[in-house]
Parts: structure tokens; sequence; C-alpha cells
């Protein structure tokens, strides 16, 4: 049986399909470059490196945004019946995205119930992909949730993890809803030692069309934190979904910096979205000659770039040390010298926490009791 081609290939002719170069870098010839290259993977592809390349667009949480222009360019090269797996992979997704955001919209509406503020998080933010799991924050009691969702959608309580328990979170199981709901109650971040933020969420929160339903969306720069507390502080690799959200926003110009450092200063995590948002210019300039528009002084907060990321097992992967832990010690100094004690208790048992679930990891084989 034929090898098919490595995971990396793959990667690249996504990102080719969701960065195309875009004109305005001044080399025509490393835009004809890219070019060329996503049209020599795509020519490439059978029926089993169709099926490689899903399961990782699906991973990324970006098969619809590239499928599109994928299909598209399978039909310019007669490639018919591979166009037909696609449109039929997409059709899939839309299926499940669908019954997903009806049960979404139900959900909101139930905890906003005599006003409890609710806020969807993460999961909105691929829009027209959609996430695996349905996230939400509110500053609701966490009693009042539980009974809501067990009063209203029979749901059950998934088995809450240490961690879980450290960041006030719940996951539910709701009968006919594939994706688990996660509730974050109150708190943020790994350790839930976040509260600077979750004020800025509750009371920035706006509104969105998406799929025919209006749901309450975090403000762009609360998302661009979010999405670095889960990428740069918790999980330490960053999906390619990360990637195109965050562009889209900053090519929009739809991100006020200034706020989003005061915001990121004040909870000790400046360096981190500084870090994070570099990270996603360079790549993004790799593929279509120009990266994202930032101010100078994101840039100079970086504490590195692209070179110190590497692709493995589906995703871009920043080291933990000393990166990461640089930036988990930045974030415990700040907590410490603005005197918030319990948050900085709380902080400070994430290397416990991390060390225990990498020994359970490979005991089990699963850090989900820990993690």
């Amino acid at each position: 049986m034929a090898q098919t081609r490595d995971t990396t290939s793959n990667l690249q002719l996504l990102s080719g399909l969701l960065l195309p170069a875009d004109g305005s870098d001044s080399s025509l010839e490393k835009r004809e470059k890219c070019s060329a290259r996503t049209l020599e993977l795509v020519s490439s592809l059978g029926e089993r490196e169709l099926e490689d390349l899903t399961a990782l667009a699906t991973t990324n949480h970006v098969i619809i945004r590239s499928f599109e222009p994928l299909q598209q360019i399978l039909k310019s090269m007669g490639n018919g019946k591979a166009a037909a797996w696609v449109a039929k992979a997409m059709q899939e997704e839309n299926a499940r995205i669908t019954r997903a955001l009806g049960f979404l919209d139900r959900i909101c509406r139930t905890l906003k119930q005599g006003d409890r503020p609710v806020t969807v998080i993460k999961s909105l933010d691929h829009w027209p992909d959609l996430g695996s799991d349905l996230d939400l924050y509110t500053d609701a009691d966490a009693a009042d949730v539980v009974r809501l969702m067990s009063a209203e959608f029979d749901a059950k309580l998934a088995d809450r993890s240490w961690g879980d328990r450290l960041a006030n979170k719940w996951n539910f199981i709701v009968p006919g809803l594939p994706e688990l709901v996660e509730v974050h109650v109150g708190r943020l971040g790994q350790t839930g030692e976040q509260i600077s933020v979750t004020r800025s969420v509750s009371s920035r929160t706006g509104m969105a069309q998406i799929g025919g339903h209006l749901f309450p969306v975090a403000a762009p720069e609360d998302r661009i934190v979010i999405s670095t507390l889960q990428r740069m502080y918790r999980h330490f690799y960053i999906r390619l979904c990360d990637i195109v959200d965050n562009a889209r926003l900053l090519d929009l110009r739809l991100v006020d910096f200034n706020y989003l450092r005061s915001l990121g200063s004040a909870a000790g995590l400046w360096q981190g979205i500084a870090t994070y948002l570099t990270i996603i210019s360079e790549y993004v300039e790799a593929y279509r000659g120009s990266g994202v528009p930032l101010p100078s002084f994101v840039t100079d907060a970086a504490q590195f770039g692209t070179d110190q990321v590497r692709f493995r097992r589906d995703f871009l992967r920043v080291s933990i040390v000393p990166h990461s832990l640089n930036l988990y010690a930045s974030e415990l100094k700040t907590l410490l010298l603005k005197g918030d004690l319990r948050n900085t208790f709380r902080l400070s048992l994430l290397p416990g926490l991390a060390t225990a679930a990498a020994l359970e990891q490979k005991l089990t084989g699963s850090d989900k009791g820990i993690w």
C-alpha cells in the first residue's frame, strides 16, 4: 500500500487555502511560489489524502473555510469526484453546525432568564466553522446554572477534573447534542485566576447574528485575551483556526490595541498576548505575503515568534521550557505585586497540576481526571 503524504503537507495545503496570497507583498515571486505550491498539493489529492486532510481540517476547526475554496479548485481542475467528496464533507459539517447552533440559542436564552449575564466564548469565533464544544461564560450562581441545565435540557454533569474545579467550570452532557456544553462561572484562566478579564467580558458583551440566531458574544479584545489564555497559558499549541480567527479581527481593524494592552497588562498577560499576535502575523505573512497590522508596541513586547514554534501532532506547538514558563512567571508576578493573594495562590497550583497531568497521561494514556 502506498504511503500517504505527511501531515505537514496537509498543513501547508490548508494554510494556502485559508491564507491565499493577497498581492500586497512586493515579491511577486514569493506570491507565485505559494500559489503554485497550493495547486500542486491539491492536484495530488486522492481518496486517502482527502480523508487525512478532512481529519486535520476538522481538528483545527477550519473545514468549511478551507473546503469551500478547495472545492472550487478541484472543479476547475476537472476533478469532479474529489469535488463531490469535499462537498459531502462540508454538507455533513454544516448539518452538525446547524444542529449545535439551535441548541446553543436555546441554552443562551435559558441561562439569561432573570437577566443573568451570559456570553458565548471561543466557539463562535470560528464562524462559519464551529468548535467541538459549546463554551459560555456567566456571572450567574453555579447552582442556578446546574439547576437550569438539568431542568430545561435534562443535562447531566460530566465528571469534573481538578483543573475544572479550580477554573470554576462545568461540562454538561445534553441529550441529542454531540458537543459538550462548557460553562465558565465567574472565572477564567487555567486555575480560575483571572477576574479582571471576566469583568471586561461581562461589561462589553455584544450581540452577533450568526446562522440565523442572535448570540451574545465577547468583544474583539476580550476574544483575543481568552484565546491567548487558552493557547499560550494552557494548551501550549496554536490551531489554524486561532490564526485565521484572530487574523480576521486584525485585518478588519476591529481591535482597540490600547485597551487590549491595558487589559492584558492588568491581568499579567500582555507579554503572552503580544507574542501570540506576533506569531499569528508571522505565520500569515509566510503564506499570503503580508502579515496582519500590528502596532510597534505589540511586536516590541513579543518574547518570540514563529522561529520558536514547531508543527507536531496536528498543531503548532510552543515549547513549555523556557517560553511558556516565562509567560507563566510574568502572570504570577503581576498578580502577586497587585496584592491579589487569593488568585496568586490559585495560579501557583498550576505547575503541580501540570506535573500530575503529565504523570497521569504517562500511566493511563489520559489526563482527563487532572487537566
